[in-house]
C-alpha cells in the first residue's frame, strides 16, 4: 500500500506537535511538507530529520502558505492538515476550499489524535481567542495552588522559532536561561512573568518529552495555552477565558469554539471595560452551548507603576503584539492605563514606524495608534526600537508583558503597566481549587 503523501498547515506551533504525536514513525503517511503563516521569516527553515523520526532521511521542508496550491500539485499531496490557531471559521473554510480544488482531502485533527495523557494533573487554561487573559488565569493559578504547598511548574505553548534541535525541550526559571535562549520578544512576554514569580515554565517542540522533564520537579501542571489552540494534554480541568471585547467571536474561530464547548470551567473576563452588551452575550451564549461549565466573572485590573507621569503628557502606547495583530484586538492595557491617567493624547505610532513594523501596519489595518511590540528576529527588534526612538512623545506606555527596557535601549521615560485577574462573585479561583487535591 503507497503512503498517503501530506502536508501541513501550520505556525510553528501546533503543526509540530500534530507531526510528532500523530505522524512520526506513522508508516501509513509520508509527511512532504510544512507551509508556515502568522509569523514572520519562519518559512526560511526546515523540520530536522534528527526530530521527525526513523522514517526520514532528510529534513521536511519549510514553505510559505501562499504556494499552497502550487505544492498540493507539484508535490502530488493527498492530504492537507489544518495545525494553527485563531483564524475565523471562514478563513478555515478557505483554505479547506482551495485545497478541494487542487485534489487534495482537508483534514483537522483533533483530542484523541493529539493529546498526551501524562501521570500528574494539569489544569488546561485556554481561551476563545488570543488575548483574552489566559495568562494573568495561568499564573494565578499558580500562586494558589503554590500556596495550598503544591510544587507547581508552567508548559507553555510552543513557540519555537529558531533552532528547532536546541528548543527540542527549554525550560526557564531565570533572565539568564532567556538570554541564553535568545528568545523573541513573544517569547519574553509569555516567560517573564513566571520568572518573577519563581515558577519554572517549559516550553519547546516535543511535548512528550517535555512533560517528563517536568514531571521530576511538579506535582501538578498548569498548561498555559497559546492563541485560542486546544490543550496539548488531556487535562483534569479544563479552564477557557472568553473575552466580552470580543461577544460572539466564542462561536467564529478555531479552535476557539472547540475550547468553548469542551470547557470544564469559563473565566468572564474584563468586565470592568466591556460593553455590558457584550457580557450579556458571552453569558447567553454559555447558558445556550455549554450550560453545565462553572462560571467565574473577572476583571483585568490595570497596575501602573508610574502613573502621575502620564497626565496631560503625549504618550506612546506599546501593546501586547499577537493580541493586536492576528488576535484582532484594537487597543491594550496600555491604551486603558492611558485614558485612565488621563494622558493629553495618544500619538500615531505608525508616523514613527520603519522597516518591518511598517510592514505590520500594512498587514493589519485595524491597528490605529498604538504600537504592537513586535520582535521575532532581531532585526525586528531593532525596527520596534527605532520606531519608539523616532516617536515624538514625552513618555512610553509599555503595555506589553515584559520589560521593554530590559531588553531595547530606549531614549525616553518609560511607565510599565501590568494586570492581574481579579474575580468578582461568589465563585473565584482560590474556591474552585479548595477541594482540588494531589498526591505529595
Amino acid at each position: 500500500m503507497d503512503k498517503k503523501r501530506v502536508l501541513i498547515l501550520g505556525a510553528a506551533g501546533r503543526d509540530y506537535h500534530v507531526f510528532l504525536q500523530y505522524f512520526k514513525d506513522n508508516p501509513y503517511y509520508d509527511v512532504v511538507a510544512f507551509t508556515q503563516n502568522q509569523i514572520p521569516g519562519i518559512e526560511n527553515r526546515s523540520f530536522p530529520k534528527k526530530l521527525a523520526g526513523r522514517l526520514y532521511k532528510m529534513d521536511i521542508p519549510f514553505y510559505p502558505e501562499s504556494q499552497l496550491t502550487y505544492l498540493i500539485k507539484k508535490l502530488r499531496v493527498d492530504k492537507v492538515i489544518f495545525a494553527y490557531s485563531d483564524v475565523s471559521h471562514e478563513y478555515v473554510m478557505h483554505k479547506a476550499s482551495m485545497c478541494l480544488a487542487a485534489g487534495a482531502d482537508f483534514y483537522l485533527l483533533g483530542p484523541s489524535s493529539t493529546m498526551i495523557t501524562n501521570n500528574i494533573p494539569i489544569i488546561a487554561v485556554c481561551a476563545v481567542r488570543t488575548g483574552a487573559g489566559k495568562s494573568q488565569t495561568s499564573r494565578k493559578i499558580g500562586i494558589i495552588l503554590r500556596e495550598k504547598g503544591y510544587k507547581v511548574v508552567a508548559i507553555r505553548h510552543p513557540m519555537p522559532y529558531g533552532d528547532l534541535l536546541k528548543e527540542e525541550v527549554q525550560r526557564f526559571s531565570s533572565y539568564d536561561d532567556l538570554k541564553k535562549a535568545d528568545v523573541t520578544i513573544e517569547e519574553r512576554e509569555e516567560y517573564e512573568p513566571w520568572i518573577k514569580l519563581g515558577i519554572p515554565i517549559y516550553a519547546g517542540v516535543d511535548y512528550k518529552k517535555i512533560i517528563k522533564r517536568a514531571e521530576k520537579e511538579a506535582q501538578v501542571v498548569i498548561f498555559d495555552s497559546g492563541n485560542n489552540d486546544l490543550p496539548f494534554y488531556k487535562p483534569d480541568m479544563h479552564i477557557v477565558v472568553v473575552d466580552p471585547h470580543r461577544a460572539g467571536h466564542e462561536l467564529k474561530y478555531h479552535p476557539g469554539e472547540a475550547n468553548f464547548l469542551m470547557a470544564d470551567v469559563f473565566v468572564v473576563n474584563k468586565i470592568d471595560t466591556a460593553p455590558k452588551g457584550g457580557i450579556k452575550t458571552v453569558l447567553a451564549n454559555i447558558k445556550q452551548y455549554n450550560p453545565q461549565a462553572k462560571v467565574i466573572m473577572a476583571k483585568s485590573k490595570i497596575i501602573v507603576d508610574k502613573p502621575e507621569m502620564i497626565k496631560n503628557k503625549r504618550v506612546l502606547v506599546v501593546e501586547d503584539g499577537p493580541t493586536l495583530t492576528h488576535g484582532e484586538m484594537k487597543f491594550g492595557a496600555g491604551t486603558v492605563a492611558a485614558k485612565m491617567y488621563k494622558a493629553k493624547v495618544i500619538i500615531d505610532a505608525e508616523k514613527y514606524a520603519v522597516g518591518s513594523i511598517k510592514e505590520v501596519y500594512k498587514k493589519y489595518s485595524h491597528l490605529k495608534k498604538i504600537l504592537p511590540a513586535m520582535g521575532y528576529s532581531h532585526k525586528q527588534m531593532k525596527d520596534l526600537r527605532d520606531t519608539i526612538n523616532r516617536a515624538k512623545c514625552d513618555v512610553v506606555i509599555d503595555g506589553s508583558p515584559f520589560d521593554l527596557s530590559k531588553l531595547l535601549k530606549i531614549n525616553k521615560p518609560i511607565v510599565n503597566v501590568d494586570y492581574e485577574l481579579h474575580e468578582v462573585g461568589k465563585l473565584n479561583l482560590k474556591k474552585l481549587l479548595k477541594n482540588f487535591k494531589i498526591k505529595k
